[in-house]
Protein backbone atom coordinates (compact mmCIF):
# COMPACT_ATOMS: atom_id res chain seq x y z
CA UNK A 1 0.00 0.00 0.00
CA UNK A 2 1.25 3.52 -0.85
CA UNK A 3 -0.83 6.09 0.99
CA UNK A 4 -4.57 6.21 1.47
CA UNK A 5 -5.46 6.11 -2.24
CA UNK A 6 -5.25 2.34 -2.60
CA UNK A 7 -7.80 1.61 0.11
CA UNK A 8 -10.55 3.95 -1.07
CA UNK A 9 -14.08 2.59 -1.01
CA UNK A 10 -16.43 3.29 -3.92
CA UNK A 11 -17.98 6.13 -1.95
CA UNK A 12 -14.56 7.59 -1.16
CA UNK A 13 -13.56 7.49 -4.83
CA UNK A 14 -16.35 9.96 -5.56
CA UNK A 15 -14.12 12.77 -4.40
CA UNK A 16 -15.16 16.36 -5.08
CA UNK A 17 -13.76 19.75 -4.10
CA UNK A 18 -16.31 19.84 -1.28
CA UNK A 19 -14.15 17.26 0.50
CA UNK A 20 -11.13 19.55 0.66
CA UNK A 21 -10.46 20.31 4.35
CA UNK A 22 -10.55 23.86 5.62
CA UNK A 23 -7.37 25.60 4.50
CA UNK A 24 -7.28 28.69 6.73
CA UNK A 25 -3.71 29.89 7.20
CA UNK A 26 -2.31 27.85 4.32
CA UNK A 27 -0.56 29.56 1.41
CA UNK A 28 -0.65 28.19 -2.15
CA UNK A 29 1.08 29.22 -5.37
CA UNK A 30 -0.78 28.17 -8.53
CA UNK A 31 0.91 28.81 -11.87
CA UNK A 32 -1.32 29.57 -14.83
CA UNK A 33 -4.10 30.48 -12.42
CA UNK A 34 -6.09 32.85 -14.60
CA UNK A 35 -7.90 30.26 -16.76
CA UNK A 36 -8.73 26.60 -17.28
CA UNK A 37 -7.41 24.13 -14.73
CA UNK A 38 -5.48 26.82 -12.87
CA UNK A 39 -8.57 28.95 -12.33
CA UNK A 40 -10.64 25.92 -11.28
CA UNK A 41 -7.89 24.99 -8.80
CA UNK A 42 -7.71 28.53 -7.47
CA UNK A 43 -11.46 28.77 -7.01
CA UNK A 44 -11.58 25.53 -5.03
CA UNK A 45 -8.64 26.47 -2.77
CA UNK A 46 -9.94 29.97 -2.05
CA UNK A 47 -13.42 28.71 -1.28
CA UNK A 48 -11.96 26.41 1.39
CA UNK A 49 -10.05 29.29 2.98
CA UNK A 50 -6.65 28.98 1.30
CA UNK A 51 -4.60 32.05 0.50
CA UNK A 52 -3.71 31.68 -3.17
CA UNK A 53 -0.99 33.49 -5.06
CA UNK A 54 -2.01 33.52 -8.71
CA UNK A 55 1.15 33.30 -10.84
CA UNK A 56 0.15 34.57 -14.28
CA UNK A 57 1.60 36.02 -17.46
CA UNK A 58 -1.40 38.31 -18.02
CA UNK A 59 -1.83 40.33 -14.83
CA UNK A 60 -5.09 41.94 -15.96
CA UNK A 61 -6.67 38.53 -16.53
CA UNK A 62 -5.15 37.43 -13.24
CA UNK A 63 -6.97 40.16 -11.35
CA UNK A 64 -10.23 39.17 -13.04
CA UNK A 65 -9.62 35.57 -11.99
CA UNK A 66 -8.87 36.65 -8.42
CA UNK A 67 -12.18 38.51 -8.22
CA UNK A 68 -13.95 35.44 -9.60
CA UNK A 69 -12.30 33.12 -7.06
CA UNK A 70 -12.86 35.43 -4.10
CA UNK A 71 -16.58 35.65 -4.83
CA UNK A 72 -17.05 32.30 -3.16
CA UNK A 73 -15.33 33.26 0.10
CA UNK A 74 -16.14 36.57 1.82
CA UNK A 75 -12.96 38.26 3.05
CA UNK A 76 -10.69 36.32 0.71
CA UNK A 77 -7.88 38.33 -0.87
CA UNK A 78 -6.02 36.26 -3.46
CA UNK A 79 -2.72 37.75 -4.65
CA UNK A 80 -1.85 38.27 -8.29
CA UNK A 81 1.81 38.25 -9.37
CA UNK A 82 3.39 38.28 -12.79
CA UNK A 83 5.25 35.16 -13.90
CA UNK A 84 6.55 34.24 -17.34
CA UNK A 85 7.93 30.74 -16.97
CA UNK A 86 9.93 31.02 -20.20
CA UNK A 87 11.88 33.99 -18.82
CA UNK A 88 14.45 33.13 -16.10
CA UNK A 89 14.52 36.75 -14.92
CA UNK A 90 10.74 36.69 -14.42
CA UNK A 91 10.96 33.43 -12.47
CA UNK A 92 13.65 34.92 -10.22
CA UNK A 93 11.69 38.15 -9.71
CA UNK A 94 8.54 36.21 -8.84
CA UNK A 95 10.38 34.10 -6.26
CA UNK A 96 12.06 37.17 -4.76
CA UNK A 97 8.71 38.94 -4.47
CA UNK A 98 7.02 36.01 -2.77
CA UNK A 99 9.95 35.68 -0.35
CA UNK A 100 9.75 39.37 0.53
CA UNK A 101 6.09 39.06 1.55
CA UNK A 102 5.77 35.52 2.90
CA UNK A 103 7.70 33.62 5.54
CA UNK A 104 6.45 30.27 4.25
CA UNK A 105 4.51 28.49 1.52
CA UNK A 106 2.50 25.33 1.98
CA UNK A 107 1.85 24.11 -1.56
CA UNK A 108 3.20 24.90 -5.03
CA UNK A 109 0.99 23.73 -7.90
CA UNK A 110 3.04 23.63 -11.10
CA UNK A 111 0.02 23.83 -13.37
CA UNK A 112 0.75 26.29 -16.19
CA UNK A 113 1.43 25.00 -19.66
CA UNK A 114 1.39 25.68 -23.37
CA UNK A 115 0.45 23.13 -25.99
CA UNK A 116 1.29 22.24 -29.61
CA UNK A 117 3.02 25.48 -30.54
CA UNK A 118 5.02 26.04 -33.73
CA UNK A 119 8.74 25.63 -33.16
CA UNK A 120 10.16 28.71 -31.47
CA UNK A 121 13.22 29.24 -29.34
CA UNK A 122 13.21 31.55 -26.34
CA UNK A 123 15.87 34.29 -26.13
CA UNK A 124 17.82 31.83 -23.95
CA UNK A 125 17.88 29.21 -26.71
CA UNK A 126 15.29 26.77 -25.34
CA UNK A 127 12.34 25.32 -27.23
CA UNK A 128 9.35 27.27 -25.90
CA UNK A 129 7.14 24.35 -24.79
CA UNK A 130 10.03 22.70 -22.96
CA UNK A 131 10.94 26.05 -21.39
CA UNK A 132 7.42 26.95 -20.24
CA UNK A 133 6.22 23.52 -19.19
CA UNK A 134 9.38 22.12 -17.61
CA UNK A 135 12.37 24.42 -17.20
CA UNK A 136 10.40 27.31 -15.70
CA UNK A 137 8.76 25.03 -13.15
CA UNK A 138 12.07 23.38 -12.32
CA UNK A 139 13.59 26.79 -11.57
CA UNK A 140 10.55 28.06 -9.68
CA UNK A 141 10.42 25.00 -7.44
CA UNK A 142 14.10 25.25 -6.59
CA UNK A 143 13.85 28.96 -5.78
CA UNK A 144 10.84 28.44 -3.48
CA UNK A 145 11.95 25.20 -1.81
CA UNK A 146 13.15 26.83 1.40
CA UNK A 147 9.79 28.60 1.85
CA UNK A 148 7.99 25.32 1.28
CA UNK A 149 10.17 23.56 3.85
CA UNK A 150 8.90 26.08 6.40
CA UNK A 151 5.27 25.31 5.55
CA UNK A 152 2.69 23.00 7.06
CA UNK A 153 2.25 19.68 5.24
CA UNK A 154 4.27 21.16 2.35
CA UNK A 155 3.90 19.76 -1.15
CA UNK A 156 4.92 20.36 -4.74
CA UNK A 157 2.28 19.18 -7.21
CA UNK A 158 3.49 19.02 -10.81
CA UNK A 159 0.86 18.61 -13.50
CA UNK A 160 1.80 16.19 -16.26
CA UNK A 161 -0.46 14.54 -18.84
CA UNK A 162 -1.65 11.11 -19.85
CA UNK A 163 0.35 11.91 -23.01
CA UNK A 164 3.61 11.53 -21.09
CA UNK A 165 3.26 7.82 -21.92
CA UNK A 166 3.63 8.62 -25.62
CA UNK A 167 6.97 10.37 -25.29
CA UNK A 168 10.55 10.28 -24.11
CA UNK A 169 13.39 12.78 -23.98
CA UNK A 170 15.59 13.31 -27.02
CA UNK A 171 18.56 14.68 -25.12
CA UNK A 172 20.45 15.20 -28.37
CA UNK A 173 17.73 17.37 -29.92
CA UNK A 174 15.68 19.02 -27.16
CA UNK A 175 15.30 22.18 -29.25
CA UNK A 176 13.76 20.26 -32.15
CA UNK A 177 16.35 21.50 -34.60
CA UNK A 178 16.59 18.22 -36.49
CA UNK A 179 13.00 17.05 -36.09
CA UNK A 180 10.03 18.89 -34.65
CA UNK A 181 6.30 18.36 -34.32
CA UNK A 182 4.17 20.67 -32.19
CA UNK A 183 2.33 17.84 -30.43
CA UNK A 184 5.47 15.73 -30.10
CA UNK A 185 7.25 18.60 -28.35
CA UNK A 186 4.27 19.03 -26.02
CA UNK A 187 4.29 15.32 -25.16
CA UNK A 188 8.05 15.51 -24.50
CA UNK A 189 7.54 18.44 -22.12
CA UNK A 190 4.86 16.50 -20.24
CA UNK A 191 7.20 13.51 -20.02
CA UNK A 192 9.79 15.90 -18.56
CA UNK A 193 7.23 17.02 -15.97
CA UNK A 194 6.71 13.39 -14.96
CA UNK A 195 10.45 12.68 -14.77
CA UNK A 196 11.01 15.85 -12.74
CA UNK A 197 8.23 15.11 -10.24
CA UNK A 198 9.55 11.61 -9.57
CA UNK A 199 13.21 12.69 -9.40
CA UNK A 200 12.27 15.53 -7.03
CA UNK A 201 10.55 12.96 -4.83
CA UNK A 202 13.72 10.85 -4.73
CA UNK A 203 15.91 13.80 -3.80
CA UNK A 204 13.54 15.15 -1.17
CA UNK A 205 13.29 11.69 0.40
CA UNK A 206 17.06 11.21 0.41
CA UNK A 207 17.51 14.61 2.08
CA UNK A 208 14.90 13.90 4.76
CA UNK A 209 13.01 17.01 3.67
CA UNK A 210 9.49 17.63 4.95
CA UNK A 211 8.42 18.66 1.43
CA UNK A 212 6.69 16.02 -0.68
CA UNK A 213 6.55 15.85 -4.47
CA UNK A 214 3.41 14.51 -6.13
CA UNK A 215 2.27 14.33 -9.73
CA UNK A 216 -1.19 14.75 -11.23
CA UNK A 217 -2.82 14.79 -14.62
CA UNK A 218 -6.29 16.04 -15.64
CA UNK A 219 -7.22 13.46 -18.25
CA UNK A 220 -9.02 14.94 -21.24
CA UNK A 221 -10.19 18.33 -20.02
CA UNK A 222 -11.53 21.27 -21.99
CA UNK A 223 -8.93 23.61 -20.53
CA UNK A 224 -8.55 25.90 -23.54
CA UNK A 225 -5.12 24.55 -24.47
CA UNK A 226 -6.57 22.56 -27.35
CA UNK A 227 -7.78 25.73 -29.08
CA UNK A 228 -4.27 27.22 -28.96
CA UNK A 229 -2.70 24.51 -31.10
CA UNK A 230 -0.83 25.72 -34.17
CA UNK A 231 -2.67 23.09 -36.25
CA UNK A 232 -6.13 23.99 -37.56
CA UNK A 233 -6.95 20.28 -37.77
CA UNK A 234 -5.98 19.72 -34.12
CA UNK A 235 -7.98 22.78 -33.06
CA UNK A 236 -11.00 21.29 -34.82
CA UNK A 237 -10.58 17.65 -33.73
CA UNK A 238 -9.29 18.20 -30.19
CA UNK A 239 -10.80 21.58 -29.45
CA UNK A 240 -14.20 21.72 -31.06
CA UNK A 241 -15.14 18.06 -31.55
CA UNK A 242 -13.20 16.44 -28.70
CA UNK A 243 -14.03 19.09 -26.13
CA UNK A 244 -17.72 18.94 -27.02
CA UNK A 245 -18.05 15.14 -27.08
CA UNK A 246 -15.41 13.70 -24.76
CA UNK A 247 -13.81 16.26 -22.49
CA UNK A 248 -14.71 16.99 -18.91
CA UNK A 249 -15.00 20.53 -17.58
CA UNK A 250 -12.05 22.19 -15.81
CA UNK A 251 -13.89 21.92 -12.47
CA UNK A 252 -13.71 18.12 -12.80
CA UNK A 253 -10.32 18.01 -14.51
CA UNK A 254 -8.74 19.94 -11.66
CA UNK A 255 -9.72 17.33 -9.07
CA UNK A 256 -6.56 15.18 -9.36
CA UNK A 257 -4.27 18.14 -8.68
CA UNK A 258 -6.55 19.39 -5.91
CA UNK A 259 -6.54 15.93 -4.35
CA UNK A 260 -2.75 15.76 -4.57
CA UNK A 261 -2.46 19.24 -3.05
CA UNK A 262 -4.90 18.90 -0.16
CA UNK A 263 -5.86 15.33 0.77
CA UNK A 264 -4.45 14.60 4.23
CA UNK A 265 -1.95 11.79 4.63
CA UNK A 266 -0.77 11.35 1.06
CA UNK A 267 2.76 10.07 0.59
CA UNK A 268 5.26 11.68 -1.74
CA UNK A 269 5.80 10.11 -5.14
CA UNK A 270 2.14 9.43 -5.91
CA UNK A 271 0.70 10.13 -9.35
CA UNK A 272 -2.98 11.09 -9.31
CA UNK A 273 -5.25 11.02 -12.35
CA UNK A 274 -8.86 10.31 -13.38
CA UNK A 275 -10.33 6.90 -12.65
CA UNK A 276 -12.30 6.38 -15.87
CA UNK A 277 -11.45 4.45 -19.01
CA UNK A 278 -8.11 5.49 -20.43
CA UNK A 279 -7.75 7.93 -17.52
CA UNK A 280 -9.56 10.49 -19.66
CA UNK A 281 -12.14 11.50 -17.07
CA UNK A 282 -13.50 10.51 -13.69
CA UNK A 283 -12.78 10.82 -9.98
CA UNK A 284 -9.16 11.13 -8.78
CA UNK A 285 -7.20 8.00 -7.97
CA UNK A 286 -3.60 6.81 -7.94
CA UNK A 287 -2.45 5.97 -11.46
CA UNK A 288 0.73 4.44 -12.85
CA UNK A 289 3.66 6.47 -14.09
CA UNK A 290 5.26 5.32 -17.32
CA UNK A 291 8.27 3.15 -16.35
CA UNK A 292 10.57 5.28 -18.50
CA UNK A 293 9.57 8.37 -16.52
CA UNK A 294 10.52 6.65 -13.27
CA UNK A 295 13.98 5.65 -14.51
CA UNK A 296 16.55 7.08 -12.11
CA UNK A 297 19.25 7.53 -14.77
CA UNK A 298 16.87 9.58 -16.90
CA UNK A 299 15.91 11.57 -13.82
CA UNK A 300 19.52 12.40 -13.00
CA UNK A 301 20.31 13.36 -16.58
CA UNK A 302 17.29 15.66 -16.87
CA UNK A 303 18.06 17.19 -13.48
CA UNK A 304 21.64 18.01 -14.42
CA UNK A 305 20.55 19.42 -17.79
CA UNK A 306 17.89 21.55 -16.08
CA UNK A 307 20.41 22.93 -13.60
CA UNK A 308 22.67 24.02 -16.45
CA UNK A 309 19.79 25.47 -18.47
CA UNK A 310 18.31 27.49 -15.59
CA UNK A 311 21.38 28.13 -13.43
CA UNK A 312 19.29 27.03 -10.43
CA UNK A 313 20.85 24.63 -7.92
CA UNK A 314 18.58 23.13 -5.28
CA UNK A 315 19.41 23.33 -1.59
CA UNK A 316 17.45 20.51 0.04
CA UNK A 317 16.46 21.51 3.58
CA UNK A 318 16.09 18.62 6.00
CA UNK A 319 13.26 18.20 8.48
CA UNK A 320 13.64 20.32 11.61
Amino acid sequence: MRGSVCLMTKEQRQWTADRIPELDGRVFVVTGANSGLGLATTRALVRRGGHVILAVRDVEKGHQAAVDAAAGRPGAEPEVRHLDLADPDSVQAFADGVRADHAHLDVLVNNAGVMALPRELTPWGHERQFACNHLGHFALTGLLLDLLAAGRDPRVVTVSSVNHRKAGLDFDDLTGERRYSPMGAYNQSKFANAVFGRELHRRLTDAGSPVRSLLAHPGYTASGLQMKSSSALQRFLLGRVGNALLAQRPKQGALPQLYAATEPGLEGGLFIGPSGAGELRGDPKEVVLAPAAADSATGRRLWELSERATDVRYAFPAAV
